[in-house]
């Protein structure tokens, strides 16, 4: 598997461009900004893009999901229940970015779909609390866990308009997160990557 960390955006978000080795597809998750640099990387690596997951519709994860569909023609994909908050402008201006909103996205995920990347596959986990519809995409071994599990600690459930809820966020994380493997390594929207196992045994909020 071919996976390049990207820290984009004014908010450090990561983005991951993750790829297939033997067909040279992938698939780009949470491209909130800096889309030429992107791009610039894509091509670096020789991947030709299917399609782009947007782990929740935060500004600073989607910003430039827009720019690079065109320049890919990947499909843009996210959890129905997250649509109406790639759109909220309040949101972008509250945190002081670029509003980029994306109207129309191709595909709406669900909780369960399984998602193929040339040999590569990954399956949606539909993990509300930091926002109605956060996912996180685990296969090969891995977990992408946007804003719902980070090194430490999880996401922020204090934007209401976003449907934050910290008794949802704290069930998705021990119902469908903890149940995975210890050696799982998990690559979380902000800073540094984990391991399942980590958090299990240190991270304070699941204690």
């Amino acid at each position: 598997m071919i996976l390049k960390t990207l820290e984009v955006g004014s908010l450090g978000a990561n983005c991951y461009i993750v790829g297939c080795e033997n067909k040279k597809t992938g698939m780009v998750i949470d491209p909130g900004d800096d889309a030429e640099r992107i791009i610039s990387e894509i091509r670096n690596l020789g991947l030709n893009i299917k399609i782009i997951v947007l782990t929740h519709g935060h500004g600073d994860h989607i910003g430039a999901a827009n720019e690079l569909k065109a320049a890919t023609g990947a499909d843009i994909a996210i959890h129905g229940d997250d649509i109406a908050l790639m759109q909220d402008e309040g949101l972008c201006n509250m945190f002081g970015i670029e509003f980029n909103p994306v109207l129309n996205p191709d595909i709406l995920l669900c909780d369960g779909d399984i998602l193929e990347i040339g040999d590569l596959k990954f399956k949606v986990i539909h993990t509300p609390g930091h926002s109605r519809g956060g996912i996180c995409l685990f296969g090969e071994g891995v977990l992408f866990s946007g804003d719902t599990l980070f090194n430490g600690s999880i996401g922020r459930t204090d934007i209401a308009r976003s449907g934050g809820d910290y008794n949802t966020i704290i069930n998705s994380i021990k119902t469908k997160l903890l149940s995975l493997d210890d050696a799982t390594i998990v690559y979380p929207g902000h800073g540094p990557k984990t391991t399942i196992g980590a958090e299990r045994r240190g991270n304070p909020f699941l204690t």
